[in-house]
């Protein structure tokens, strides 16, 4: 993880030296392998992995509620119990190190450590499985990287206000967030105020796929939840700043996903329309931070007074307030102007990619509701862009996903040439969910689905570091173990290690210890 900047001491011991270097930007490499001090890592979610729902007094958190709703979830899954990792804990973070991470992405939850959502009601006891947590991480020298929010906002804030909805969450975060600092910074140096805006926001405000599961209003609902989003994160970095980094020494910065949107021809009109893409996936959130403080001008002529605005005093908070430029990346997508061929062309593909991430056909009624309404506004019609079809031999993840690495490589030099941010670019996800029926078909996949993928996206990042110059400091892998994959229950197993939801036994696959190799070596292995 990229380190905070700081002034030369003289003389300077070889230990400041070569953290002064990589505050710098890490040392360029061989052309086979990764930059020096390159950080690779694993990820989870808190939600996705920790079970223990109701116990030890956790409040209910949105994904609680959400999950046990009828007809959100594929196959009525939960994660009431999902890994168990509340109780497995140790077990866990011993198999991390034997496998070789020294880097571990983990995110907190709101409502087990203040069941209300009000910093001045803690459950002990839900700060106490996270000292310990991060205790074990220590022990074994693996560095915690923290996320403060992945999702799971405490239900009582939603009943209270309507959550993300409200001005007042960005104040309740901001609470949330000093209070983990307190409680966490003398060891935790790397932080995450948000995991994927665009997810929280489009898919929880604009779908309905995801907690809360709003689809009435997208065109305000995902403007105002994003416009909250923003505040929040700008807040919780400046009393950071202001408060404990000059004591705890340590980074704090933000985690945006992204497909890659690749023009469907070399048309004005499609480059134009591929580039609204970006626009409304990545640089909705990038731009407030990394360029001038303002939406894209794409967003503003298309939302008018539907999208908030930016005082003065927020830009100047909101500018420059990521110490880094967290990246979550699965996939690209081809994208041209609408035409009605295209758009009928594509419909059942999209159609099938709803159907098979919620939990019954009446929350996809919901969800295409507005987008057919013709005086309705949606962010989606915002967006004014048509999904073209993958190129004729492109291959899916389960997850029905382009496995399409050179967009992969193409994300990182848009984002490198566009916003140059301080502190590099850090891959916070990146990874695939692949059909594993049974214990036997996870430790036969060696070369037929998630090596092949793990080395052809590396590879690709690797070309963007190297060949193009993009500052990429740190890569972590999602995810650790197979988990709660949201709406789509538990069959998408996008685990290094393979759980198995009935005996809660851990089993590494083929990929984990190739991972311990690539590691290792620093290079990809042949």
């Amino acid at each position: 993880m990229a380190k905070a900047n700081s002034k030369k001491p003289k003389p300077m011991p070889k230990k400041a030296a070569k953290a002064s270097a990589k505050a710098k930007g890490p040392k360029k490499p061989a052309k086979s392998s990764f930059p020096e001090d390159f950080d690779w890592g694993c990820a989870t979610a808190s939600y996705q992995i920790e079970g223990a729902h109701d116990e030890d007094g956790k409040g209910k958190s949105i994904w609680d509620v959400f999950a046990h709703t009828p007809g959100t979830i594929v196959n009525g899954d939960h994660g009431d119990v999902v890994c168990d990792h509340y109780h497995k804990m140790e077990e866990d973070v011993k198999l991390m190190s034997d496998l070789g991470f020294k880097n571990y992405r983990f995110s907190l939850s709101w409502p087990r450590m203040f069941p209300t959502g009000d910093v001045k009601n803690v459950n002990k006891k839900g700060v106490d499985f996270y000292n310990r947590l991060i205790d074990e991480l220590v022990k074994y020298g693996i560095r915690p990287l923290c996320t403060l929010y992945h999702w799971d906002l405490p239900q009582a804030l939603q009943d209270k206000y309507g959550g993300m909805l409200s001005r007042e969450f960005v104040g309740d975060f901001k609470n949330y967030s000093e209070k983990c600092f307190e409680f966490f910074g003398d060891r935790v140096k790397d932080w995450i105020t948000f995991n994927e805006p665009s997810c929280i926001c489009v898919l929880g405000f604009g779908l309905g796929m995801h907690a809360p599961g709003k689809a009435d209003n997208p065109g305000e609902d995902v403007y105002l939840s994003s416009h909250h989003l923003l505040l929040a994160h700008a807040y919780a970095v400046d009393v950071y700043r202001k408060k404990f980094r000059k004591t705890q020494k340590g980074v704090i910065g933000i985690t945006l996903n992204s497909e890659w949107w690749e023009p469907a021809s070399d048309s004005a009109e499609d480059r134009q329309a591929a580039l609204r893409g970006m626009n409304f996936t990545l640089d909705i959130y990038a731009q407030p931070i990394w360029g001038d403080g303002e939406y894209p001008k794409s967003i503003r002529d298309a939302a008018g007074t539907r999208l908030p605005r930016f005082s003065l005093k927020e830009k100047k908070l909101l500018r420059g307030s990521s110490d880094f430029f967290g990246l979550n990346h699965y996939s690209t997508r081809i994208g041209g102007a609408p035409k009605l061929s295209i758009a009928l062309q594509t419909l059942p593909r999209e159609i099938k990619t709803l159907t098979s991430g919620m939990g019954s056909y009446g929350r996809v009624l919901n969800a295409i509701k507005p987008m057919i309404n013709p005086f309705q506004p949606s962010y989606f019609k915002d967006m004014d862009i048509v999904s073209y079809p993958d190129p004729i031999g492109t291959e899916y993840t389960t997850m029905g996903w382009a496995v399409a690495p050179y967009g992969f490589r193409k994300l990182l030099n848009y984002i490198q040439k566009l916003y140059k941010p301080p502190g590099g670019i850090i891959v916070t996800e990146n990874g695939l969910a692949t059909d594993e029926p049974s214990p036997e078909s996870a430790k036969a996949d060696t070369n037929t689905t998630r090596i092949p993928f793990f080395k052809a996206y590396l590879e690709e990042m690797r070309k963007a570091i190297v060949e193009d110059g993009a500052d990429v400091r740190g890569y972590y892998a999602w995810s650790f173990m197979d988990n709660f994959e949201w709406s789509f229950g538990n069959d998408k197993r996008f685990g290094l290690v393979r759980v198995d939801y009935e005996t809660l036994e851990r089993t590494p696959k083929p990929i984990a210890h190739w991972f311990t190799k690539l590691m290792a070596n620093n290079a990809i292995p042949k």
